[in-house]
């Protein structure tokens, strides 16, 4: 839970063709040579599935039914939550002149290629592109963590919630987010903001950490918000999961200054039976529960648990 970790024993590269000849002989020559392959049939498919199950490699065709490939691509570079690092590869059937290719470029591609295509030459392009990928990721993930837990950071939990919603898509598995937010039992001096509990919160997250299961990313999002990302948790078992932790932390005095003090928790959550079939990616379960959670506080009554689903339409996300 403490440190990145790998997903996937193998790179996944998401095809994006309507055309099942092109797109299945660019399979054949991908899976034999150790790469995981899912498929989109439209731009608008493919915008949808790299949101979902995030992989290493894009390999577009620029004449899809819905949008051009160029378009997917500016989309997809345009977009926050898409790394800058995967590399976007665009086919096409048509012209591929200079034109087009510059064109390609400046549309965020790494290559463009006219068809039919050279299998070796291909293979060797995608290793360098996934080498260069694997080793700029590496060295991001020196800053994935909170110094004060040894929990991951926002942006370390953001990028775990990615790696985990890629092999929740793969195996069809339900998928949960869950933000935690502690605060004083009797009330007293705000939630965790208060001064002395800010001085503890670090002790706070510790406790999650050590309660929270092996398969689960457990962040800090704020100094008084702690988030897990739970793999094979549905919404029943993500609510058993709210009780689990929550009573966990709730258990244990919190040392400060001048005796002790107890907790309690408010969490929300968001959870989806099969990430597959789920329109939403991980980092949107994520700001999902973030929002339950914030809702629930807003409301300040004696409410201690709410799902995303619950939260008011209208209600800023």
């Amino acid at each position: 839970m403490t440190q990145p970790e790998k997903t996937r024993t193998s790179p996944l590269v998401l095809i994006a063709n309507d055309q099942e000849w092109s797109a299945r002989s660019l399979e054949s020559i991908l899976a034999p040579n150790g790469y995981a392959v899912v498929r989109a049939y439209t731009g608008h498919q493919a915008l949808e599935r790299v949101r979902t199950s995030e992989p290493d490699l894009i390999i577009l065709d620029a004449q899809m039914p819905d949008m051009h490939g160029f378009e997917v691509c500016r989309t997809l570079r345009s977009d926050p939550r898409f790394s800058a690092t995967t590399p976007i590869i665009i086919t096409t059937s048509g012209p591929s002149g200079r034109a087009q290719r510059l064109e390609a470029y400046q549309a965020g591609a790494w290559e463009f290629l006219g068809q039919p295509l050279d299998g070796e030459a291909l293979l060797l392009k995608l290793g360098t592109f996934l080498q260069c990928k694997q080793e700029v990721d590496g060295l991001r993930e020196e800053n994935l963590l909170d110094s004060g837990t040894g929990l991951y950071n926002m942006r370390g939990l953001a990028r775990r919630a990615r790696e985990i919603g890629s092999d929740a898509f793969r195996r069809h598995d339900p998928l949960a987010c869950v933000v935690f937010a502690p605060e004083p039992e009797d009330g007293e001096g705000g939630e965790v903001a208060d001064e002395e509990l800010q001085r503890t919160a670090d002790q706070i997250g510790l406790l999650f950490r050590q309660s929270g299961r092996a398969s689960d990313a457990i962040g800090r999002l704020a100094q008084s918000e702690f988030a897990v990302i739970a793999p094979a948790t549905g919404p029943e078992a993500a609510l058993r999961l709210v009780h689990r932790l929550g009573s966990a932390v709730e258990a244990t005095p919190i040392p400060v200054r001048g005796g002790e003090r107890c907790v309690r928790i408010r969490a929300g959550y968001c959870a989806v039976p099969d990430f597959a079939e789920s329109s939403v990616d991980a980092v949107e379960l994520l700001l999902r529960a973030t929002t339950a959670l914030r809702d629930l506080k807003r409301e300040g009554n004696g409410v201690r648990i709410r799902a995303f689903e619950q939260v008011p339409l209208g209600y800023p996300s």
